[in-house]
């Protein structure tokens, strides 16, 4: 299956589904969150923000292609907003940090909001004022606002990575922690309590 570029479906799913696309640090980490909320349909791993067209994984990591390891989530609006996503979003990773989560280092980690259009944009940007006026972190949110350009879906060992190494090192102690910390905040968003 070739990794062909997801351009904006946003008008194509309808007011029934809409896509966010988001960077927080390692992908495999995002998507084991998202993958449990209630209305998120679908979720895939991938890239998103960079210059080149058709990265590989080890293109990303090399930091020189400009992508972010990144999330698309297919949800449903009636269920989960795009607003509830964010918040999530500022919850399950630290925004505060350029260019890192944790132990990854790298642009390619970099916390990145890639709006679908003007109404994501608006919202991003009040959700960012928000939670930095709540002070829910001791630092000011550096998560970029930026026009989504393209996805391309990573490679299929990276789909799903939680859900199939649960018990690898990395899952146990970087994955989990965050998984726990969505039931804390979140149970009642979850597709099973």
């Amino acid at each position: 299956m070739g990794k062909d570029a997801i351009m904006d479906s946003q008008q194509a799913l309808g007011k029934e589904r809409e896509v966010a696309t988001l960077g927080g640090g390692c992908f495999w980490c995002t998507e084991a969150i998202f993958d449990q909320l209630k209305g998120v349909e679908k979720v895939e791993s991938g890239y998103s923000g960079g210059k080149v067209p058709n990265p590989s994984y080890e293109d990303v990591c090399s930091g020189t292609t400009g992508h972010a390891e990144s999330i698309q989530i297919t949800f449903n609006p009636k269920q989960i907003s795009f607003k509830d996503i964010l918040q999530i979003f500022f919850t399950t990773h630290d925004p505060t940090t350029l260019n890192r989560q944790g132990v990854d280092v790298g642009t390619q980690y970099r916390s990145a909001i890639f709006y679908h259009n003007p109404e994501q944009e608006a919202i991003a940007k009040e959700v960012i004022k928000e939670t930095n006026s709540a002070k829910l972190w001791k630092k000011p949110i550096v998560t970029e606002v930026v026009p989504f350009k393209a996805f391309y879906k990573a490679e299929d060992y990276h789909q799903e990575y939680f859900k199939n190494n649960a018990r690898q090192p990395y899952c146990q102690v970087v994955i989990a922690p965050k998984i726990v910390k969505l039931r804390e905040h979140y149970r009642e968003r979850l597709k099973t309590a």
